[in-house]
């Protein structure tokens, strides 16, 4: 069946600029050491360009609730009313301590789906196993050990266990896991934050990982699902509740299964669109480049409908606009 109008390719080409305004205004304060800062303006920056968009868009998957950011928040209605009704997933400043240090991977990133395509899932903890494209189907599985995965994805790339590498973020509730999977001899990848990236760091868009395990934020766990589901890949998530408070928000947001073990597919199902612009520099794009006039950016959108990755390259000329870092390039 044909792809519907509602995500068709001029949205996506709007979704670049969104998250190219985002990647403008946190470009400001990188490595200025206030997180809170370069967030609020990345949200700032986000929700004007959203609000451009002929769209009933619907924020679905926000960010900030955990840690009291500034956010979208979850339920919050943007573009004009005008347009075909989307539901959207966002985190305008992925890797908020990675922007105020002047890091790698910092990235601004939405995702747009049909209604009802994402889980709506509560700013909780998610455990997620991803594997990137190209590889046989049900390879991993969340309840397996790391030894089994690792196994499986081995024989399948054709290489031994000790040639991959297993990203995971450097947490200590990730020793255990750590532990176990340096016991089959697997290298190790361990990054501060960016766990977005981290999982299309599997992909063939990056290639520079082989398989992500661990635990990471739920918003940010949809968001990389709906990467996958664009360019190809493989992934599970099941949430992790901390306290009573926790469970009691998840119910409230139609989780009625608080162990349930999602899929890809549920995670992220129908028609999904999939934009991110660097902040810094990464492996997968190059950060913000600002000059005496202007900046360039680099982004990346993908849609699932049909499989089209497209890598853009932007030079946004500042004294063209009364507000450059705020209005859609």
């Amino acid at each position: 069946m044909a792809e519907k109008l509602t995500l068709d390719r001029n949205l996506a080409l709007d979704a670049v600029r969104v998250t190219e305004a985002a990647a403008l205004a946190a470009s400001r304060l990188m490595g200025r050491g206030d997180e809170r800062a370069a967030d609020q303006a990345a949200v700032d920056a986000m929700r004007r360009a959203l609000n451009i968009l002929d769209i009933q868009g619907t924020v679905v998957i926000g960010e900030g609730e955990r840690d009291e950011a500034p956010m979208l928040f979850i339920g919050e209605e943007v573009g004009t009313r005008n347009g075909p009704p989307v539901d959207i997933a966002l985190d305008p400043l992925e890797g908020t301590t990675i922007c105020a240090t002047g890091g790698p991977n910092a990235l601004a990133v939405m995702a747009m789906a049909e209604a009802g395509g994402f889980l709506n899932a509560p700013d909780v903890y998610m455990d997620k196993i991803a594997v990137g494209d190209g590889l046989p189907d049900e390879l991993i599985d969340l309840d397996d050990p790391p030894a089994k995965n690792l196994d499986r994805l081995a024989r399948a790339r054709q290489c031994d266990v000790n040639d991959l590498v297993v990203l995971v973020l450097d947490r200590p509730r990730h020793q255990e896991l750590v532990a176990k999977v340096r016991e089959t001899g697997a290298r190790i990848q361990l990054i501060r934050d960016g766990d977005v990236a981290g999982v299309i760091a599997t992909t063939r868009l990056n290639r520079a990982v082989d398989i992500y395990i661990g635990i990471g934020g739920a918003p940010e766990g949809v968001l990389a699902a709906a990467a996958l589901r664009c360019i190809g890949g493989q992934m599970m998530g099941r949430l992790v509740f901390r306290n009573d408070e926790e469970k009691r928000r998840a119910r409230g947001m139609g989780i009625e299964d608080l162990d349930r073990k999602y899929g890809l597919h549920e995670l992220a199902g129908g028609n999904v669109m999939f934009a991110a612009t660097g902040v810094t520099d990464g492996a997968m794009l190059k950060g913000v480049r600002r000059f005496a006039g202007g900046a360039n950016t680099h982004s990346v959108i993908m849609r699932s409908a049909t499989g089209t990755l497209r890598l853009v390259e932007a030079e946004h000329d500042f004294t063209r606009k009364k507000a450059p870092d705020e209005a859609m390039a």
